[in-house]
């Protein structure tokens, strides 16, 4: 189907604004154009606090939301996007304070090195490292060990999903759900979302370059790098996969989806017509990005939140 109505408003804006696509500038370019804009908003919550954490090289800044007073809340650690290479704790805000309120849950964000600079492993490394602090952490910050998961939007999915695989490989932390945003399971240049659903939003051209600078020296096909490359999907925590119809990566999702699926994983998947990479947050501007929040969350307290 075509855009919805204030998906294409918003894409003509960002047309209007974006005079060249990402692969094109320097790095430390693209970063401050992405800095430059103000986060989504969220709504305010009980308590925001930075902090650091222990990580493999050093201390991995995180902020941590909570919705309210109470205690033992279920507990999410969430990864922003940004192709390995763009974003921090401040461009994933809006999604980490609506999914702390709508779930009533305590949100972990975590600000992991990027990429050229850090290639693979070093964000997975530290997104594992803050995943095992937060649960072994988790009453000092008013939450659940007992209810966590992960999650994140684009290559946060990424990350989710690999974090999920080196703690089934390393005995821990315990994960109840895994909540995967649009994610870049492993670069896909024949799918057919790739081929026709480029916007402004996200190209073939930027994917490749979020890759290359991620990867580094790495093997592609290492399956803690792209996910897509994992034989043993098995034992793995319940999974919510988002995709939208106008997104490029859309059938890396859908194919993620079904083969964890096939490998005995409960899956939610949850498909958004009419909408484009990087929606999930746009909850003031987009009504299908508002249902894909309420779904979500829904989905969330169904499985890794019960109990």
């Amino acid at each position: 189907m075509p855009l919805d109505p204030d998906a294409a408003a918003t894409l003509q804006a960002v047309a209007a604004a974006k005079t060249t696509t990402l692969d094109t500038l320097p790095v430390e370019t693209a970063r401050a154009i992405l800095g430059a804009a103000p986060p989504a908003p969220g709504p305010e919550l009980h308590e925001i606090s930075d902090r650091t954490v222990p990580g493999p090289d050093g201390p991995v800044p995180v902020r941590i939301y909570r919705p309210g007073p109470e205690r033992e809340l279920p507990l999410l650690v969430w990864f922003h996007g940004g192709g390995f290479t763009l974003g921090d704790l401040n461009s994933t805000d809006g999604a980490a304070r609506h999914l702390a309120a709508e779930a009533n849950c305590v949100v972990v964000s975590v600000e992991y090195r990027l990429a050229p600079e850090h290639p693979f492993p070093a964000p997975l490394e530290d997104a594992y490292a803050a995943t095992v602090w937060a649960v072994e952490n988790a009453s000092a910050i008013g939450a659940d060990p007992a209810r966590a998961a992960v999650g994140g939007e684009s290559s946060g999915a990424t990350l989710a999903t690999a974090v999920t695989l080196l703690a089934r490989e390393r005995s821990g932390p315990a994960l109840g759900g895994q909540v995967l945003v649009c994610p870049m399971t492993g670069h896909s240049p024949q799918s057919a979302s790739m081929r026709t659903e480029s916007t402004v939003m996200l190209g073939p051209e930027e994917i490749a370059w979020f890759w290359k600078n991620y990867l580094g020296t790495a093997d592609p096909s290492d399956p803690l790098a792209s996910p897509a490359f994992t034989t043993d999907l098995s034992g793995l925590p319940p999974a919510i996969v988002v995709t939208a119809e106008h997104d490029a990566l859309r059938d890396e999702g859908r194919d993620y989806a079904e083969r964890l699926r096939l490998a005995g994983v409960k899956v939610d998947s949850l498909h958004y017509p009419g909408v484009f990479h990087g929606f999930f947050q746009l909850t003031r501007a987009l009504a299908r990005s508002r249902q894909a929040m309420t779904e979500v969350v829904q989905a969330l307290r169904a499985t890794a939140f019960a109990g």
